[in-house]
């Protein structure tokens, strides 16, 4: 389940405020859907998020929404058995788009993927955005334009599908009226129950390693794990200077609510001045500086 998460996290991207300090927070819903199984994954797969922690999960197997994590231990947030059903008519019609998309290609095979993505943001209380959009095959499908409001076509199936989607009755209007009314109300209700968890800080854990195989340059490495939220700032120095990395520098999801993030540099053998890894990070009171030999 960890690489699925850390996957929707990488393709939440940008629109997925990872501060809570302004005051900013999003709700993020991610549906993935196979139009062939593929190994042990289902076939549907819907995943919430709150910032960027996962919440809630649901599949085509148990057909059963459950909260994750922290959330585990909410009471009274969302009633999960009427979600179920909710999860189970957005399923339905999910998986009814992604057949409807095979047989305009007339391609049955191998396995093809439509994922879709919708959610909204607030800041200081006040709705500051919202996106519905769907790909297919990793490339744009479909995504709804609140302002007009109407469904964009970015493939050449998808003409189909705004013309099935719009030729129900307010479906436009409904659409609009979810992004701009009812996701921001949903996402104030859940920060009753979730501020405490959004807005925490753990502070990060640090740890220097080095490596020298014989005749090669040394490899210093910094570890910082087990922080949350996701920023974070850290870079080797030498003597004070600060130095270019040699890999890293990624911040990964650790699958347990937390980050984790690297940098390596590779220092000469006949390099004698000092070196330290730098961490800030935003539970911090002042930034961590470790030096070399802390390893």
């Amino acid at each position: 389940m960890v690489p699925v998460l850390l996957s929707l996290l990488l393709l939440l991207g940008p629109a997925v405020p990872q501060e809570t300090q302004d005051g900013r927070y999003s709700l993020t819903y991610v549906y993935t859907g196979l139009s062939k199984p593929v190994g042990d994954i289902p076939k549907f797969q819907a995943f919430g998020f709150l910032n960027d922690l996962s919440f809630f999960e649901y599949d085509s197997e148990d057909r059963r929404s459950r909260p994750l994590g922290p959330w585990r231990q909410v009471e009274g947030m969302e009633d999960w058995e009427q979600d179920s059903q909710l999860q189970k008519a957005r399923e339905d019609i999910f998986m009814q788009t992604l057949n409807d998309i095979t047989e305009y290609y007339n391609d049955s095979n191998g396995s093809h993927t439509l994922q879709g993505r919708f959610g909204c943001e607030i800041q200081n209380n006040r709705s500051t955005g919202a996106f519905w959009e769907y790909t297919y095959d990793e490339r744009g499908y479909i995504k709804f334009d609140k302002e007009i409001p109407a469904w964009i076509p970015l493939d050449p199936a998808a003409h189909i599908t705004k013309q099935k989607w719009e030729a129900e009755p307010d479906y436009v209007l409904r659409a609009k009226a979810y992004l701009e009314k009812e996701c921001p109300a949903t996402l104030r209700k859940y920060l009753n129950y979730s501020k405490s968890i959004l807005d925490r800080q753990d502070p990060p854990s640090v740890m220097v390693t080095s490596h020298q195989a014989q005749g090669e340059d040394k490899k210093l490495k910094c570890l910082a794990y087990s922080f949350y939220p996701r920023e974070i700032d850290m870079h080797w120095t030498r003597a004070g200077e600060v130095q270019e990395p040699d890999s890293g520098g990624d911040v990964l999801y650790s699958g347990n609510g937390t980050y984790q993030a690297w940098v390596v540099v590779q220092v000469s053998p006949k390099d004698t001045a000092p070196y330290s890894c730098y961490v800030q990070h935003s539970s911090l009171a002042q930034p961590l500086v470790v030096p070399e030999d802390a390893s």
